[in-house]
């Protein structure tokens, strides 16, 4: 029986579901006998893809082990790490392992038409190009007459800042020196004198 050829994405993406997986089947110091394939083609019927593993410490032996296990089943070697085998072999009466192509969902849009976010389309809420026209001009007016407003209140606080002004001066408030000058004579105190 010859081998199952794998294209490299489906060998990666058979990895990646293999990932989580535990080995089903040991390969002891007996070697690969018939009641091991026989019992790793039951488990490639049920799950389709599986782990083996390996007992020797041959690498040499493992590829070879690997190679016969997938030229005598009809499978496809997934994955080799160590003493852990991966094998995939379909079977039509099941599922697919990955599961069947997912259709893309993103929504296509002509570039003519407005972007619509998820959550006004989830609303149902639908942008055509003369509603979007009209709420942009709603936003100009509206932004316009914020505007003002926030200039006319900015000319009417500089107006009242102007017309209060301070009725004592500020020098007559300060004490003369730096902060660290009067924090060390707060220290010394009017007593205390040099030394």
């Amino acid at each position: 029986m010859p081998t199952l050829n794998l294209t490299p994405h489906e060998r990666s993406d058979l990895r990646a579901a293999a990932h989580a997986l535990r080995p089903v089947v040991l390969i002891g110091d007996n070697g690969l006998t018939e009641a091991v394939l026989k019992e790793i083609s039951v488990h490639l019927q049920a799950h389709q893809l599986i782990k083996i593993r390996v007992a020797g410490d041959d690498r040499e032996a493992r590829l070879q082990m690997l190679e016969h296990i997938c030229q005598t089943l009809d499978a496809a070697a997934v994955h080799h790490l160590g003493k852990i085998l991966t094998i995939y072999r379909p079977n039509p009466e099941r599922p697919h392992v990955l599961g069947a192509p997912e259709q893309p969902t993103r929504a296509v849009r002509k570039p003519s038409e407005p972007y619509t976010p998820k959550k006004l389309a989830a609303a149902g809420v639908n942008r055509t190009r003369s509603s979007e026209r009209a709420r942009r001009a709603e936003m100009r007016t509206e932004r316009s007459s914020n505007q003002e407003e926030k200039t006319s209140a900015a000319a009417r606080s500089v107006q009242k800042f102007n017309a209060v002004k301070p009725a004592a001066s500020r020098s007559a408030t300060r004490r003369p020196g730096s902060a660290m000058s009067l924090r060390a004579g707060a220290r010394r105190g009017p007593s205390s004198g040099k030394r």
